[in-house]
């Protein structure tokens, strides 16, 4: 699939079927987040993949108790450590979420590619899936993805987007 197609048809996908995602589809997906960049390439992320259905219902159940994210086949819970690396400036120990939604979005992305849904779930109990999964001091939740095959696919085009001009400025604020 072309790449920009891909950007222009990757949509928020709410109902999945049970389908299982087949290896070799699910090791492309996985490698192009692991293919993705990072702050001095650190790659403080770490992706646990729920397939177990009563665990996935308990994430969904603690990610805004949103019951139809347990319906894909998979539920990926993305992790981001503080690597404890000056990176001067405001950034410092908050950098691990840009490198994490980094990676992310190389999955999200990866898989539109091959005709898989996602969902960006921002919307979670950091403390609770952290005690639910046995996640080490140190590391938190940066966000929560199903991934599986649309039940109704609609790959179509954006909705309605700023215009360029409000979105960027050249120089200067504008």
């Amino acid at each position: 699939m072309e790449f920009y197609d891909v950007v222009n048809t990757r949509r928020s996908v709410r109902n999945y079927k049970p389908d299982e995602i087949p290896e070799d589809i699910l090791g492309r997906v996985l490698e192009a987040a692991r293919a993705a960049p990072s702050g001095s390439n650190r790659q403080p992320w770490k992706y646990i993949l729920v397939k177990n259905p009563e665990m996935r219902k308990k994430v969904a159940t603690l990610s805004g108790g949103q019951p139809w994210i347990a319906e894909a086949p998979i539920v990926i819970v993305a992790c981001g450590s503080d690597i404890k690396y000056d990176r001067g400036g405001y950034m410092g120990e908050m950098s691990f979420l840009l490198d994490s939604a980094i990676g992310l979005t190389h999955l999200i992305l990866a898989a539109r590619a091959e005709g898989l849904g996602t969902c960006w779930i921002g919307l979670f109990d950091n403390e609770s899936i952290k005690d639910l999964l046995e996640i080490p001091p140190g590391w938190n939740v940066t966000a929560v993805t199903p991934l599986g095959y649309p039940k109704e696919p609609k790959w179509t085009q954006p909705g309605k987007r700023k215009a360029i001009s409000e979105i960027v400025a050249v120089d200067e604020w504008s």
